[in-house]
């Protein structure tokens, strides 16, 4: 009987211990590992790292160009109205290198540049400037016959002043070259209704002492005649009209 009872004892051990303890996790199969995600993923990490690297160097690769101070009209060099200016280097736009200004005072602007203007080779040529149909005069102007302020790019009436009738000789001359010479010094009708400036010396440029101020003006090709004979007379006389 006693040795029944430890069988049956042991036998209810042995079935007890096959079932799994509360609480016990059951064994899953090994999750399925994916190389190709992986490695997709480090190579967009990388990109990105090269990338951000690229763009960095890009910034640092500056060159050193010309940029203006002021206004250049047309037909005017920069002249010292330049400073230097850096800029991300690209070989798709013809900046004037600070190391050419010299090259680049030889050459007139194609149009007005405006102040502050990185300047590009497109915007210069070394042949004429003028429009066709006019013409470049210019007048050398004594205190009271300008206005104060004047500069580049200013619109003027030009006036003839002063004792005309001893410039008869000169005032037959222009009259033979332009029908409104006469007239504006009967009516007090301007020479010429609108011109343009294009060139006013300023006090530093002069190395002559000289109390008159010279101007270029650009006019129709039919009035410059007129206001150059006034001019060698010294009866012209600017004034500012609206249009600036």
């Amino acid at each position: 009987m006693k040795i029944q009872e430890r069988t049956g004892a042991g036998g209810n051990r042995s079935a007890t211990s096959a079932h799994p303890a509360t609480g016990e996790r059951l064994p899953t199969p090994p999750r399925e590992r994916k190389p190709a995600l992986a490695a997709l993923a480090v190579l967009l990490i990388l990109v990105g790292a090269l990338g951000a690297t690229m763009l960095v160097l890009r910034a640092g690769d500056r060159v050193e160009v010309v940029k203006v101070t002021g206004d250049i009209q047309a037909g005017e060099s920069v002249g010292d109205h330049v400073i230097s200016a850096l800029v991300a280097d690209d070989a798709s736009i013809h900046y004037v290198p600070w190391s050419q200004l010299t090259q680049l005072r030889k050459l007139k602007a194609k149009s007005t540049i405006y102040r502050g203007t990185v300047v590009i080779g497109e915007m210069f040529t070394s042949g004429s400037t003028l429009p066709a149909g006019k013409a470049s005069v210019g007048v050398s102007l004594k205190d009271g016959q300008y206005p104060a302020g004047i500069k580049s790019g200013d619109t003027v009436a030009v006036y003839r002043v002063g004792d005309t009738g001893t410039g008869g000789s000169r005032g037959t001359t222009g009259s033979s070259n332009s029908a409104n010479s006469g007239a504006s010094n009967a009516d007090g009708s301007p020479i010429v209704e609108r011109a343009k400036v294009s060139y006013v010396q300023e006090q530093k440029d002069s190395t002559i002492s000289s109390t008159n101020l010279p101007v270029t003006l650009i006019v129709d090709s039919g009035q410059a005649a007129s206001v150059a004979d006034a001019a060698s007379a010294g009866q012209v006389a600017l004034v500012i009209v609206p249009g600036n």
